[in-house]
């Protein structure tokens, strides 16, 4: 075989090779697995202040609020915030907002907050500074919050799924958890990436 055919042969096979297989376990993508689990299961909104155990507590899985989807999405992964942030503010109680005139953490409610799980993940340095209003600064299985105004925080988990190049987002907006392109429709306020799923 001359020099010409060979090297013809060698770009054909480079060109034809099969890509190597996108890897489906990292944590975002766990992430974001766990997280789609709860679309049509979580149905409901309800922001009420419930008795749960701990660590490990959970309102009912039909319902809750936007903090919850990211709480019960983390759980899948290793990760519990129920318990991490209640330790965590057990220590450290005045370094959280003081925005419910409480005189010390409530292991029922503190994680189900969405300033306060802002200021936990600021505190464990998982926070992203990237310019947040461009859409390739975010990758599936980041959490993002936002200011919906009104004093209302917002907070869900970047997809792996885009619409014209805007990842989705899954969430819990008053109709349950869902997969939708919300992601610069409010004010991103926090941006953040989990690096030690487990």
């Amino acid at each position: 075989m001359n020099p010409i055919t060979l090297f013809v042969a060698f770009v054909l096979l480079l060109t034809f090779r099969e890509a190597p297989a996108q890897n489906t376990n990292t944590p975002g993508t766990r992430i974001v697995a766990a997280a789609r689990q709860q679309i049509g299961v979580t149905t409901g909104y309800d922001p009420a202040y419930v008795q749960i155990s701990y660590p490990g507590g959970d309102v009912p899985i039909q319902t809750g609020v936007c903090s919850d989807v990211v709480v019960r999405t983390l759980r899948k992964v290793g990760i519990d915030l129920q318990k991490e942030l209640h330790e965590d503010m057990e220590k450290n109680f005045k370094a959280y907002p003081q925005n419910w005139r409480l005189s010390g953490p409530d292991k029922n409610i503190d994680h189900r907050r969405v300033a306060n799980l802002m200021r936990y993940f600021e505190r464990h340095e998982i926070a992203i500074t990237e310019k947040p209003a461009r859409p390739e600064s975010y990758a599936a299985g980041d959490i993002v919050a936002w200011d919906l105004g009104n004093n209302l925080l917002h907070i869900g988990i970047v997809s792996n799924r885009s619409d014209s190049g805007v990842p989705l987002v899954i969430h819990n907006i008053g109709n349950g958890a869902c997969e939708e392109n919300i992601l610069f429709k409010y004010k991103v306020i926090g941006h953040y990436r989990i690096r030690d799923a487990r």
